[in-house]
């Protein structure tokens, strides 16, 4: 059975979507996100900009909500101009190259993410799935990546079994699928018929380690 190709809607924290995840916006307390924690003495000038910065990231999330994507890109590449920085800038310039098959745009976008936050997980997430038909070991690795710092990531299993299957790996592949049943039952009929015996068993060996995923966040 093929894998549901879900498009999100606004989400307030970087969850992990079945295919891609949608809109991300400021969060509390996500020091990372935007330029609000650059200094709590910034002058007032660097205040307005970081105060223009968040009003139009929310303005931009909110005209993606309403499919004006056009506008949405737009508004991001502003926030762009006030913070260079700005990885959810960036990543929802992703989202939005995804959602219109603008493949290298896209990875571009999450490759300008990543480079801010190594570890930021819906960008990994998304590239992975951009990536998998053309090189699906990087893909491994990415989504390797996202479970060994979060082994509730169901859907980043669900991907990754499809992914290892696909390279013969098939024990690998049975394990992860049992992750993610585990973690989420819903996701027991995406699973591939020939795994649908052990997705539904005890995980046959630990999630990977940070060191076996390749980063060591």
């Amino acid at each position: 059975m093929r894998r549901r190709r879900l498009w999100t809607g606004l989400a307030a924290t970087a969850v992990v979507a079945s295919v891609a995840t949608g809109w991300l916006q400021l969060s509390k307390g996500d020091s990372a996100a935007t330029p609000t924690a650059k200094s709590a003495h910034a002058s007032p000038a660097a205040a307005q900009k970081v105060s223009e910065a968040e009003a139009l990231l929310l303005a931009g999330i909110k005209q993606g909500q309403i499919n004006d994507y056009v506008g949405a890109a737009q508004t991001f590449k502003r926030v762009l101009g006030l913070d260079s920085g700005s990885k959810l800038a960036w990543y929802n310039l992703g989202v939005i190259a995804q959602h219109d098959n603008r493949t290298a745009d896209a990875q571009a976008a999450y490759d300008s993410a990543l480079k801010i936050d190594p570890g930021f997980e819906s960008a990994l997430y998304n590239k992975a799935i951009l990536v998998e038909s053309s090189d699906t070991d990087q893909a491994i690795a990415m989504l390797q990546r996202i479970v060994a710092a979060d082994p509730k990531a169901a859907t980043a299993y669900l991907n990754l079994g499809h992914a290892l299957a696909k390279k013969g790996r098939d024990d690998e592949a049975g394990n992860a699928f049992s992750h993610a049943v585990q973690t989420s039952p819903s996701l027991q009929p995406l699973v591939p018929e020939q795994f649908q015996d052990s997705a539904s068993a005890a995980p046959s060996a630990p999630s990977p380690t940070a060191t076996q995923a390749g980063t060591n966040r």
